[in-house]
């Protein structure tokens, strides 16, 4: 009997949480954020995973927040700073990214994390078992921040393996190929 066929063992849920890229496509519109962004993180997790079927892609964006890898999002120019970081976990799971143009603008802007992660993970009926969190320091600061949030929403199990991916970038390309390939046991 093949190892995936054992009774009990069931196939981990994986998610791969990537930060955006200042490389993106300068298309007009609306499109999907794994097609928008194209640094070379975002080429390696498109060449080795083109049919997106292999893991569940989340972005952490400075425009955006934690966002679906599928949602489409328009072109943008923002960078991620220590005080933006700060306000976003300040605003926890439920603040809306992007927050509205105006103070006088109606709060109906944009996704919480917690919505984005969960859609993910079925609404919890299906957490994750198995996370990778990869870009900068300050973004796998962040990541990390929110991983106690989404594990009390059910879409990250209490005991799923975290690995986090940050280092020069042809190290990082190497080693989100090499989770990307691996196979459970």
């Amino acid at each position: 009997m093949a190892p995936t066929e054992g009774r009990g063992w069931r196939a981990p849920h994986r998610l791969l949480i990537l930060s955006c890229s200042a490389t993106k496509r300068r298309d007009t519109g609306w499109i999907h954020a794994i097609d928008r962004y194209d640094g070379p993180l975002w080429q390696t997790v498109r060449a080795v995973n083109p049919d997106r079927m292999r893991v569940k892609v989340a972005v952490l964006s400075a425009r955006y927040g934690f966002l679906d890898s599928r949602s489409p999002i328009e072109d943008y120019d923002a960078r991620l700073t220590p005080d933006l970081a700060q306000r976003m976990i300040a605003g926890g799971m439920n603040r809306r990214w992007p927050r509205p143009p105006s103070a006088r603008k109606p709060d109906t802007y944009g996704e919480s994390p917690g919505c984005q992660i969960a859609s993910l993970s079925n609404h919890g009926t299906r957490p994750f078992t198995d996370v990778a969190l990869a870009g900068g320091h300050l973004y796998i600061a962040l990541m990390r921040a929110f991983l106690d949030g989404f594990r009390n929403l059910r879409c990250i199990a209490p005991d799923a393996r975290i690995t986090e991916i940050n280092g020069p970038i042809g190290i990082m390309r190497q080693q989100i190929r090499g989770w990307l390939e691996e196979s459970w046991p």
